[in-house]
């Protein structure tokens, strides 16, 4: 598994690339998504030139690896294929090594309507989501009101399920939020013009990725969103509306947690979050102007602005508890140069109490004061180095404290967006 071990955005692609372009033996012949939705971005830097996946699995871009949307992603047929059809037109044709999960939830056009028109009615107590329909199509599975991309493929149970949906919707969007009810017929509709396009994709991937490994095959689950982003785990309410956790991709792909050998984490050399909610080492002084300057620190998926903070170790401990990290891929490490000391937040102080470990309530989170230790910064360009000896001595120490701080030892390091520039400490 890769994962995210902050808010998102730490270079979970870069990372799931980097591993599924390995050569001979340990290629990977699988990347899975298990979570989340188009709400996701995923940068990759191939040759120089920038690929943003969204929903497709970072596989995409790897000859010879199917890449697989598992049972736990809520997909939006527009959103897919238009991310295929954007894909194709640069030369990438992704269609013939696509497989889409029949049990996996749809996001219909009433999903991002209410997602838009609840965070307009939350005023100042809105979540920050990405508007795009995501925790509503959760909320519906939930709620066993959801439509599931099998569904597409029977008209009349199809038209049943959205029937059974809008019953409900309509009601809010009539009389809370005063906005015209959706046409039953025309969802249907919208949804069925997907289906023949989508019927050759769609499979049970459950069986196909344990079949895969019972014949020995290297399959890699992508992480979505983050650790404190998860909805049981994260910063709640500030999170997601699934599991990003290692224990949701083995629900969200249908495997056993018993398949799993292997759990990286992302991480940056520095922090940041898009959206609303607690970040206890955000920065609103010229060190985070600089940050976000010189990281390009806006969302891939939104657009957005990311706040920008120190390395948080006490969120990296949380992370490697919670998932059981095996590894830290620690990307953006060049970001730092030229900061003559580098501050790492080691602990909080909430009202006075010192904490090494993340606070049980969200209270105490919000109050969390980061307690720092100040790390030797270096002035040297990172970007041309290829192994890490070839990292000045504070960039190597400054790694080898983080590793020390978190509690998972730093598999490999990120000196910039290519895949060239990846520097492995552990081999």
């Amino acid at each position: 598994m890769v994962l995210g071990a902050q808010w998102g955005d730490e270079g979970k692609g870069k990372a799931t690339d980097l591993l599924a372009t390995t050569k001979g033996e340990g290629a990977i012949d699988f990347v899975v998504r298990t979570s989340g939705g188009h709400n996701a971005g995923h940068t990759i830097v191939v040759d120089g030139e920038k690929f943003a996946t969204h929903l497709l699995p970072s596989g995409v871009l790897t000859p010879g690896c199917t890449s697989v949307i598992g049972n736990g992603v809520v997909v939006s047929p527009e959103a897919l294929f238009r991310e295929v059809d954007a894909l194709a037109a640069r030369g990438v044709d992704v269609e013939e090594r696509l497989v889409v999960s029949a049990n996996a939830h749809v996001i219909a056009s009433y999903h991002s309507t209410i997602d838009k028109v609840t965070e307009r009615f939350l005023g100042n107590n809105k979540i920050g989501t990405t508007g795009r329909g995501i925790g509503p199509a959760y909320a519906d599975k939930v709620n066993r009101l959801g439509i599931r991309v099998a569904d597409l493929f029977d008209e009349g149970i199809l038209l049943k399920k959205v029937e059974g949906a809008l019953d409900l919707r309509n009601q809010l969007l009539a009389k809370v939020y005063n906005r015209r009810a959706v046409e039953v017929e025309a969802v249907v509709e919208d949804l069925l013009s997907y289906a023949d396009r989508l019927r050759p994709m769609v499979a049970d991937t459950s069986l196909l990725l344990n079949t895969a490994l019972d014949e020995d095959r290297t399959v890699l689950f992508e992480g979505a969103q983050a650790t404190m982003l998860d909805v049981d785990h994260g910063t709640y309410p500030f999170v997601t509306s699934s599991n990003a956790v290692a224990g949701g991709v083995c629900t969200g792909a249908g495997v056993g947690p018993t398949r799993i050998d292997r759990v990286i984490g992302v991480i940056k050399a520095y922090t940041t979050r898009v959206g609303s909610g607690p970040f206890p080492t955000e920065l609103f002084d010229a060190d985070g102007e600089k940050l976000w300057k010189v990281g390009g620190e806006v969302g891939v998926s939104t657009g957005r602005d990311r706040r920008c903070g120190w390395y948080d170790a006490v969120v990296a401990r949380y992370a490697t508890r919670v998932n059981g990290l095996t590894d830290l891929f620690l990307t953006k490490l060049d970001v730092l140069s030229s900061w003559e000391r580098v501050p790492v937040c080691v602990a909080y102080d909430v009202d006075g109490v010192r904490h090494d470990e993340m606070p049980m309530t969200q209270t105490e989170f919000h109050h969390a004061k980061p307690i720092y230790e100040y790390l030797d910064g270096w002035w040297e360009d990172l970007s041309e180095c290829r192994s890490f000896d070839d990292l000045p001595p504070n960039a190597r120490a400054y790694v080898t404290s983080l590793e020390e701080m978190s509690g998972t030892k730093i598999w490999g390091v990120g000196v910039g967006p290519g895949r060239e520039q990846t520097l492995v400490v552990h081999g």
